[in-house]
């Protein structure tokens, strides 16, 4: 901190002002005008007419004016009777007045004749009004002298209302000490003199306008006020500011932004101050050149509308929110209230002058929000917790990385979605974005980006597969959006801010660019509709791969039944890995090319120099779920799946695992005749390679890696778990069902009375119950069949190593178990635990950490 805080009030600033420049301009309004002296004498009156109604201090006045001299006018008034004001704006819904109204128990308003219809039905009979223009002949009476009034810098001096995460406003208290606080540190930095002339674009509801007015009148200078339907006009600002010579304006980004859409040349002594919202690498590299200079503003309406300023001068570098201004303490604290390290991340804590007294009538939320100063001995001391992440730069100053709203959990994962909006405002081009979660026509929530484009720069627009690769090249997988989705604008609250919740609703539509290819003919226009029926999406090319738009076997089912309705064709699911794309699907149709004889064994990458590994399938009996794998291993390591006899619907499914064992080790060494060997299996068949791994060794084979993803040993599998454990395992079911599917899912045990204590008669019934609709008889014979091998087997003890890759999260009675049962089947055990848990292992963002391990288990081994 720094620098001697005056202990005035607002109004006594202005007085201040007055006497020194009487006959000065004060405020514009198109060719209207008032001096200093002028406004002082008419904000007199309206306060000794206020007085005059029994309003002073304490007491709340409403404030329901157009941006014109009568605000100014009221605004001052207000302020000199002792009261604090409450903006309302007009443009406002009705509802948010009438709550504003209501909840500030407002008795008073100030407002214009030509208002008071768009008031709420109730106000305009319970409330007394005043019309400073119908109703000045009265006013004009009063003295023109100063009130008497006895306030303390302490007290009030607006209540201004903010958006709470309830949905209702909350109403902050600012008193006149952070007022006076935040204009003379302004007057210092970024600084103001008395020959500026300063355009107010701010609507007075949004705390913004508050240095737009109390700045210019405190030192001089002059303040020209536009209407709201010029502020969002960019032409009409553009020649505002060249015609009247504008020095200074204070704006949001989307302002900024808008005028240099409108094709604004920039003024080369006009000084920039921006805040509300982050700005972007490229708006600033657009506005240093068009100004006298850039400054970004920081802070929450709670700590009296700035706390930090930052001169940027250089785009190229982090574009921080600069140091506190004078009085103002900052921190940057951990969850235990302790300060983080420089360069360490932690939530932004702001003590000082400009701390407001707190919300009104809300004392929790007050003392939530407002919390002891843990800095201080002074039990009265408080500082604010802004909700927002910060960290200290080596240079001293604070970069503010969004809000810990905007940390959100997908997944598993949390997600700074403030850290995916600045890495992709550095791809070239792009001109604004943000990030949300957004759940897609089948209620799963994904990650989707809109971004916004500068068409001055660009063109053609970027693809999609350009932006994903090039977010991919910067965050981990998990933080790259499953969509991005072109918006010509952001849409915007009536501050100026953008309005993430009016964004347009999200259909997993994709961007009409160069990799897009429309169906060429029948065939594929009747896939390309099936394809975008079963993934819920719209506009897929044909040369989109169906993993890579979230395809699974679940899905896989259901399109190869719809195909085979069609076409009478009835293809297996494996044709999806050698035809992932709607294009060669068609090919495969048009051209018959079907196999007549099943295999078990499946090419899902088949080339490459290593030794090849072999997946072995889960219960459901196909191996579609190991595709994406193959994106994370080395390129040179061919893959292949072993998948269940029978869901040709041909041959009898198989019951016994050492059955199936021998007949897959003859599928392999038909591509591998001799080792080492290489397997892995994910879930049940993990059960089905630990046997094929025994089998193998016994007839004298070397095995390279024997690898389990997330499966139990046959030893645990006999455990039988507790009542407690049993409700562990349903809330586990529960959690992978979602919250209306897990309410009818265990309303449905309930009545049926199948509320099981044995593990493995829970987890065929709960897959049963998933899959009974969408799956085919066949299906259902392989799964019945593999749950009934998983069930007899037993397995005997292994003389080698084996490695297990554990989801995190695990049923109650498997984690309990560090190594899930094998240790007491095989001589050595190797235990990774991934994030994610059972059902998500193989799917987006969990499998590049399970591939990412497995390729090194790989390397090790070879």
């Amino acid at each position: 901190t720094e620098g001697k805080y005056p202990h005035q009030c607002i109004q006594q600033l202005v007085e201040a002002q007055v006497a020194r420049t009487p006959d000065a301009i004060a405020v514009v309004v198109e060719d209207q005008l008032l001096t200093d002296r002028e406004l002082n004498v008419r904000a007199n009156q309206v306060a000794h007419y206020l007085q005059a109604q029994g309003i002073g201090a304490d007491r709340f006045v409403g404030l329901y004016v157009e941006r014109s001299l009568l605000m100014m006018v009221g605004l001052f008034g207000i302020l000199k009777a002792g009261a604090a004001y409450v903006p309302i704006d007009p443009y406002h819904p009705l509802d948010r007045v009438e709550y504003v109204i209501d909840n500030a128990e407002i008795e008073i308003i100030l407002t214009q004749s030509q208002l008071v219809d768009r008031l709420p039905p109730r106000s305009q009979s319970s409330i007394d009004l005043i019309c400073l223009d119908t109703d000045w002949e009265n006013i004009s009476v009063q003295p023109v002298s100063t009130p008497l009034i006895n306030i303390t810098p302490d007290d009030i001096a607006y209540l201004i209302y903010t958006s709470g995460s309830t949905g209702k406003p909350k109403g902050v208290e600012a008193r006149h000490r952070g007022v006076v606080n935040l204009i003379t540190a302004m007057q210092r930095q970024p600084g103001m003199i008395a020959t500026d002339i300063l355009l107010s674009v701010t609507t007075l509801s949004f705390d913004m306008a508050v240095p737009e007015i109390y700045l210019p009148i405190t030192v001089g200078a002059k303040l020209v006020l536009v209407s709201r339907e010029d502020a969002m006009d960019g032409q009409k600002l553009a020649a505002m500011i060249d015609r009247l010579g504008i020095t200074i304006m204070q704006a949001t980004p989307s302002t900024w932004r808008l005028l240099l859409e409108s094709q604004w040349q920039g003024s080369p002594n006009l000084k920039i101050l921006t805040g509300a919202e982050p700005i972007s690498v490229d708006l600033v590299a657009k506005l240093l050149p068009k100004s006298a200079s850039v400054w970004n503003l920081y802070g929450p309406t709670e700590t009296t509308v700035w706390s930090t300023v930052y001169q940027v001068k250089d785009h190229r570098q982090r574009i921080s929110i600069g140091k506190p201004i004078a009085n103002t303490e900052i921190y940057i604290l951990d969850s235990h209230l302790q300060p983080v390290p420089i360069g360490i991340t932690g939530e932004l804590y702001i003590g000082g002058a400009g701390l407001a007294r707190g919300y009104w009538q809300q004392p929790d939320l007050t003392a939530q929000k407002f919390i002891p100063h843990p800095f201080r001995d002074d039990p009265a001391a408080r500082i604010y917790r802004t909700g927002d992440l910060a960290r200290y730069l080596p240079t001293g100053d604070i970069e503010c990385l969004g809000r810990i709203d905007f940390q959100v959990k997908l997944r598993g994962f949390r997600i700074e979605l403030g850290e995916i909006e600045a890495q992709l405002c550095q791809y070239p081009g792009i001109a604004q974005a943000i990030a949300i979660i957004r759940a897609d026509t089948q209620g799963d929530r994904r990650l989707v980006s809109y971004f916004m484009l500068d068409r001055s720069t660009v063109d053609p627009a970027p693809t999609i597969r350009q932006l994903r690769e090039f977010i991919a090249s910067k965050l981990p997988g998990y933080m790259v959006p499953a969509a991005f989705v072109l918006i010509d604008s952001f849409p915007l609250t009536p501050n100026g801010k953008i309005d993430r919740r009016a964004l347009p609703s999200y259909e997993h539509t994709r961007q009409l660019d160069d990799t897009f290819v429309a169906s060429q003919n029948e065939v594929e226009l009747q896939l390309t509709k099936m394809w975008e029926q079963v993934l819920g999406l719209k506009q897929i090319s044909i040369n989109d791969n169906f993993f890579e738009l979230g395809g699974h076997s679940l899905l896989a089912v259901g399109l190869i039944a719809e195909i085979d309705r069609v076409w009478h064709q009835k293809l297996p699911l494996a044709t999806f890995l050698s035809a992932p794309t709607i294009s060669a699907f068609a090919d495969v149709l048009r051209q018959g090319q079907i196999s007549k004889t099943w295999s078990s064994l499946v090419p899902i990458t088949p080339t490459g120099s290593k030794p090849p590994l072999f997946c072995v399938h889960p219960v459901g009996g196909n191996v579609l779920e190991y595709y994406p794998l193959s994106s994370y291993l080395d390129p040179e390591q061919p893959i292949y799946g072993l998948q269940s006899i029978g869901l040709d619907g041909q041959q009898q499914p198989v019951t016994q695992i050492g059955a199936m064992a021998a007949g897959y080790i003859r599928s392999i060494q038909t591509v591998q005749p001799d080792g080492p060997y290489f397997l892995v299996g994910y879930s049940f068949g993990g059960l089905v390679a630990f046997e094929i791994a025994s089998q193998l060794k016994s007839q004298g084979y070397q095995i390279g890696l024997l690898a389990f993803i997330d499966n139990h040993s046959p030893k645990l599998s006999g455990t039988r778990p507790s009542l407690l454990a049993t409700v562990g395992i349903h809330l586990y079911n529960l959690q992978q069902l979602g919250v209306a599917d897990g309410i009818k899912y265990i309303k449905d045990r309930i009545q049926r009375r199948t509320i099981y204590r044995n593990i493995e008669n829970l987890e065929k019934q709960f897959l049963l119950d998933q899959w009974s609709e969408s799956l085919p008889p066949e299906y259902l014979q392989v799964l019945e069949a593999n749950f009934q091998a998983g069930q007899d087997y037993e397995g005997k003890f292994y003389p080698g190593k084996v490695t297990l890759f554990r989801s995190t999260i695990q049923p109650v009675n498997q984690a309990l178990s560090p190594d899930l049962g094998w240790g007491e089947l095989a001589e050595d055990v190797e235990v990774y635990n991934l994030p994610g848990h059972h059902g998500n292992l193989l799917k987006e963002p969990y499998i590049q950490f399970l591939g990412q391990k497995l390729k090194l288990c790989l390397e090790r081994a070879s």
